[in-house]
């Protein structure tokens, strides 16, 4: 009698386990899945940069510290970077872009010119696809880190290696209103 009542419990507990491994394997995934939809949006941000730069490169010779920045930030083989490079490196683009639109104020040939207006329009479309797959980026990572964090379940992902993922978070310079001067 007492050794199926061992029986009984280590198969409860078994069951314990294998259903929180495969909650935290499922976490995981909604993670991968919402970053590869996010990583769509980014990767259309990185390809517009060179013609945007390209553009306002004539216009702005004295902006060129700016334009600098941007295209250092941009170096690299996006396709080969990690997640936390493209999290990393996309924070700081989101940074710089706005700066440069903000620039473009000054120059009401360049606000007036067709391709920059297209950029601009399609920059917008791709910022507003990337504040929603953000969202729902960050609610995936919301749900895992949590799942990974809370007691007892964070014994077991620990001993499965499911770990906590980074938020994509806004960084101080998305904080602050860009200000225009005309």
């Amino acid at each position: 009698m007492g050794s199926i009542i061992c029986l009984i419990a280590l198969l409860i507990v078994i069951i314990y386990i294998i259903s929180v491994y495969n909650r935290g394997v499922k976490y995981r995934n909604y993670v991968r899945e919402a970053f590869s939809t996010m990583d769509v949006y980014l990767k259309k941000r990185w390809d517009l940069i060179p013609n945007l730069i390209e553009l306002v490169k004539g216009y702005s010779e004295h902006e060129k510290s700016l334009l600098l920045k941007l295209t250092e930030t941009r170096t690299g083989n996006y396709d080969a970077m990690s997640m936390e490079e493209k999290l990393q490196t996309n924070e700081q683009i989101g940074a710089i872009i706005p700066k440069i639109f903000a620039v473009a104020e000054n120059y009401p040939d360049l606000k007036a010119n067709q391709n920059f207006i297209k950029l601009m329009e399609g920059y917008t479309d791709i910022e507003n696809d990337i504040a929603n797959s953000r969202k729902y980026y960050n609610g995936t990572v919301r749900e895992l880190n949590t799942f990974a964090e809370i007691f007892p379940s964070n014994i077991i992902c620990n001993i499965f290696g499911i770990k906590q993922e980074r938020l994509f978070e806004i960084n101080d310079g998305e904080r602050q209103n860009i200000k225009v001067e005309l």
